[in-house]
């Protein structure tokens, strides 16, 4: 009987993820006798929640010790968020499968006010995130933005003890723990385009290891590896990280992906856009030219890593 050990957080998020790969793993391999079980592993991002994740070394916190279990053998598989891996990957592991995609959107939630264009003058909302600051201050520059640290169920005990008047979230971990009630707000693509990857989860493995690449090759969905190949490309070639204001989400409409991009200037104040659509095929190159052109239309506002 082979034995595959998945490796995860031990959020409730990332073990909501961890138990999905497993159920498409045991569904997808019915014909073979294999094992499979969840290994919950401590990371450096999730124990230093005091500061920044950009002054302690980025979201790849999050991958850090989960990548050198799996290197080491430790572990069979890794499962992680796509957004919080860095864009270049460790060198010995690859990507086996991309999940579908869930809904890559971001959500509002807020115990007093049912969007952010009504909230409050001066109120306080909590988000992480450098992209999503800069893009709601378009949406409403009169709010405070300030930061918010933790897990899913963290943030929503803060926003309830009143530490927050609302609070900006990815829609997809809230579907996964099925805590939809609590969304006040979606947000369209339009008024917020996602972090690059946001709402797919990658299962990572050990580069050769045939054997478990054909195994996760079965519940790889094709599309949404062509959108995360562009996604993540065009993060390289801007030499982006979680310190970076980068919004983008590739979409596939039957053979042709269409590429959007918003990406600031390192003060927040500025930002440009980008769009490029093509045969999905061709989803590496696309990136790595919607990125090229990111970065001519910003110029010296933009300096990256």
């Amino acid at each position: 009987m082979k034995k595959i050990l998945i490796g995860a957080r031990g959020s409730k998020l990332s073990l909501a993820y961890a138990q999905k790969v497993k159920n498409l793993l045991i569904q997808a391999n019915k014909g073979l006798e294999i094992l499979i079980d969840i290994k919950t592993i401590s990371t450096t991002g999730d124990k230093r929640k005091d500061v920044k994740l950009s002054k302690i070394g980025g979201k790849n916190l999050f991958c850090k010790e989960i990548e050198e279990k799996l290197l080491n053998d430790e572990i069979t598989i890794a499962v992680h968020s796509l957004k919080d891996m860095d864009s270049n990957e460790k060198e010995g592991l690859e990507i086996g499968s991309y999940i579908k995609r869930n809904d890559p959107r971001d959500v509002f939630l807020s115990s007093n006010f049912k969007k952010l264009n009504e909230c409050d003058e001066k109120s306080v909302i909590g988000t992480s995130s450098f992209r999503r600051k800069a893009q709601a201050q378009l949406l409403n520059n009169k709010l405070i933005y300030q930061d918010i640290r933790g897990n899913i169920d963290t943030r929503i005990s803060k926003l309830k003890n009143k530490e927050f008047d609302g609070i900006i979230l990815a829609y997809a971990g809230l579907i996964s723990l099925n805590l939809q009630k609590e969304i006040k707000q979606i947000f369209t693509i339009d008024e917020m385009l996602p972090s690059i990857g946001q709402g797919i989860i990658a299962v990572q493995y050990k580069k050769n290891n045939e054997d478990i690449f054909e195994i996760l090759q079965k519940i790889n969905h094709k599309d949404t590896e062509f959108c995360a190949i562009a996604e993540r490309e065009m993060l390289k070639i801007i030499g982006g990280d979680c310190a970076t204001a980068v919004g983008g989400l590739a979409t596939i409409v039957e053979n042709k992906i269409f590429f959007k991009c918003q990406l600031f200037s390192d003060d927040g104040t500025k930002s440009f856009f980008c769009e490029l659509e093509g045969e999905k095929v061709e989803a590496k190159n696309i990136g790595k030219e919607v990125g090229a052109k990111l970065l001519e239309k910003a110029g010296n506002k933009f300096k990256g890593k």
